[in-house]
């Protein structure tokens, strides 16, 4: 599944600097993974050069855009209800507002949104983006515009993107587009298309100018980050096919990864998501020679049970994902591994749940994500297979899940208390405005009182109480990174 999903961000609108001599207004929201998020950036940076400065308020704007997901169906029904608003605004106070769907959903229900139900302008799919100028010019004529074409080489590696909303402190840097995995339950092969790799100069470039701007933190972002394989350009798949030079100047994950960490010592680097499929021991090697990268690993397994991970077409054995878990934490003692989890995929028994959770009984998972299954058009489980788990069951299996997780999450954040750990301040406490939050390499949530310290210090916390996921704690001084 298309990773990381945060419930907090979903539906955000986005703001940046206003340019005195722009004149059209952006409204801008995105829904879904943190591709989408680092997308609508490049989205605000081509349009900052069209003349549009960003909005907050819905009414006023000249455009409309949507950054949507079709990785769940929930995502979509929001999505909708979106574009109903939208209409309804259109409709009452701002007749000249155009409004457009950016992104996955976009690919996927193209004609739908144009032709039969009429309810967008523009539609413009994740490979189209930079040919948003011309798609607009047609859009100001009057005619509708639509671009979904999959590209089998654009990366956006030569679009800065603009931050927005940033804490000014984290960043994401993709370095990948597409996907080659055909997991059945997955409709972002279709809608993302396939596998390619940005180039490892234009990343380092980028990672540099972020140091350079007060970034603290970066997050190296792909459908599957450890399947990144520069050679020169080109479609990971037709690597065999590349020369002899080029397949011995090539960069894999594990050396894009060390690159970034030579590049900014003090700059902490995280990644998602990964494949266990794809993860190689020289990656976990190269996280434990380098301090500044995050011990922290998102790895989906999805089902703990072998039967069910050959459904889904996952290309790892429970034995091997096992396996995987087994050498992270030999090479990574303190490494925070991190799941997703689909429960009631068609044919799941209750001996294929219990595989599961006897899986996490094995890893103690320090947090997840988990899901039950929903099936998505165009896949190939929505077309060779019958949703025949009830629903009922599946929510059951759901809380089971869930509570267990809960219980490991306990156990993995108490493990922390009591001792000094490394935090990089990101923003104000939700709970309380005399409290800092932030985040340890292994991704775990900290909060303290502000003092005299600032967002983007990197400081020492003696930890004394915790939640089930946050610890809570007092500083005791900046860190050897600051």
């Amino acid at each position: 599944m298309e990773k990381i999903i945060d419930e907090n961000k979903q539906g955000e609108s986005l703001v940046l600097e206003p340019k005195k001599e722009n004149t059209r207004k952006l409204f801008i929201e995105s829904y879904g993974c943190a591709m989408n998020f680092s997308d609508s950036e490049i989205v605000a940076s081509i349009l900052t050069n069209e003349g549009f400065n960003t909005t907050q308020n819905l009414e006023e704007a000249d455009l409309v855009l949507v950054n949507t997901c079709s990785i769940r169906d929930k995502a979509e029904q929001t999505v909708r209800k979106r574009l109903e608003k939208y209409q309804s605004v259109k409709r009452q106070s701002n007749p000249k507002m155009k409004v457009g769907v950016l992104g996955c959903m976009a690919e996927r229900l193209k004609s739908k949104f144009l032709e039969e139900e009429k309810i967008v302008d523009l539609v413009v799919g994740p490979d189209a983006y930079k040919d948003l100028p011309n798609l607009l010019a047609e859009v100001d004529e009057g005619r509708d515009a639509i671009n979904v074409i999959l590209s089998k080489e654009e990366t956006y590696g030569d679009i800065a993107p603009i931050r927005l909303n940033t804490n000014g402190v984290t960043a994401f840097v993709s370095i990948t587009r597409g996907c080659d995995n055909m997991c059945t339950f997955c409709v972002v092969p279709f809608t993302r298309g396939r596998e390619r790799s940005r180039d490892p100069h234009s990343i380092i470039e980028e990672v540099n100018d972020l140091w350079s701007k007060g970034f603290k933190e970066i997050t190296l972002l792909g459908q599957n980050v450890d399947s990144y394989l520069w050679y020169g350009g080109g479609l990971k798949k037709d690597f065999e096919k590349a020369s002899d030079i080029q397949k011995a100047t090539s960069v894999n994950f594990a050396k894009l990864l060390e690159l970034c960490a030579k590049a900014q010592p003090k700059m902490r680097i995280r990644f998602s998501t990964s494949n266990p499929q794809d993860l190689t021991m020289d990656v976990i090697e190269t996280m434990a020679k380098y301090n500044n990268i995050c011990n922290h690993i998102h790895l989906p397994v999805q089902s703990g049970s072998d039967r069910i991970l050959k459904e889904m077409n996952r290309l790892h054995t429970r034995e091997e994902y096992m396996q995987l878990i087994d050498n992270i934490r030999r090479i990574i003692p303190n490494c925070a591994i991190s799941q997703d989890m689909i429960v009631g995929f068609p044919t799941e028994t209750e001996e294929d749940f219990q595989d599961t959770v006897s899986l996490m009984e094995y890893v103690k998972y320090d947090f997840g994500y988990m899901f039950t299954y929903s099936e998505r058009p165009g896949t190939l489980a929505e077309r060779k297979m019958e949703d025949d788990v009830p629903e009922p069951t599946k929510k059951r299996r759901l809380a089971e899940m869930v509570e267990l997780q809960q219980r490991h999450s306990g156990e993995r954040t108490k493990q922390y208390l009591n001792t000094v750990v490394e935090v990089l301040i990101e923003k104000e406490s939700k709970k309380s405005k005399e409290q800092w939050s932030g985040r340890t390499p292994q991704n775990t949530v900290v909060v303290f009182p502000k003092e005299h310290y600032n967002i983007g210090d990197y400081v020492n916390v003696q930890t004394h109480d915790c939640t089930t996921a946050t610890l809570i704690g007092k500083a005791i001084g900046y860190s050897e990174n600051y």
